[in-house]
């Protein structure tokens, strides 16, 4: 399989996760603004998990740019990221359904923790396959910010049991943290020199056949 596919079918994924998401918040009962006001949970909990949805759709097709060649390793890796952050739309109504409740807020941290997990896990998987001394290896470094992100996850599910306003603040910083724009990455990717192989890939997908009705 070429990354081009494995960008596509990603990328279809992620846009059904936002409208199941969107979806799901209820068409009010009146025709009143006030009629507005019990849908606000639902929104709040909707626009954060929107967010994180384009955090990890632009962090993965960063990922995948870096690649040079697809194998069984990296598609199952994709997978099991696709299948945990499939699981957001869930959780998210489950949350504006019920007002941010402790457990609601519990279970939305727990998803976000294995998203994250298995997002790394997909990282470290097309490292091993392009070697230590590749683009995407380079680029990240020591992920400090991935690391971190991990802690405020695990501290924000303990602290949803006790307080789960304190819960979603940290689940917001998070979110935060990640709308910063990391141009390190950017920078590695625009300077490494097009593939010729994709480059026809590329050229072949963009080019009419004059012969083709």
């Amino acid at each position: 399989m070429d990354k081009i596919r494995l960008k596509l079918f990603s990328d279809g994924v992620l846009a059904i996760i936002i409208t199941i998401m969107v979806l799901e918040i209820k068409v009010p009962e009146g025709a009143n603004f006030s009629d507005l006001i019990p849908l606000f949970p639902s929104f709040i909990s909707y626009g954060l998990s929107f967010i994180y949805v384009g955090i990890y759709w632009k962090n993965h097709y960063h990922l995948l740019e870096s690649i040079t060649k697809v194998n069984g390793n990296i598609l199952w890796a994709n997978l099991h990221f696709l299948f945990w952050i499939s699981l957001i739309p869930i959780s998210t109504n489950w949350v504006g359904e019920h007002l941010f409740a402790k457990t609601t807020m519990t279970l939305y941290g727990i998803i976000l923790f294995l998203c994250s997990i298995h997002f790394w896990i997909l990282q470290c998987t097309i490292i091993a396959s392009e070697g230590k001394n590749s683009l995407l290896a380079q680029a990240v470094g020591k992920d400090r910010k991935g690391k971190v992100t991990l802690i405020l996850y695990f501290i924000a599910i303990l602290l949803s049991f006790l307080n789960e306003w304190i819960a979603g603040s940290i689940y917001v910083m998070v979110a935060l943290i990640w709308l910063k724009r990391d141009k390190k990455i950017e920078r590695k990717i625009n300077s490494h020199e097009i593939d010729p192989a994709e480059k026809a890939i590329n050229s072949n997908e963009t080019t009419i056949n004059p012969h083709e009705e």
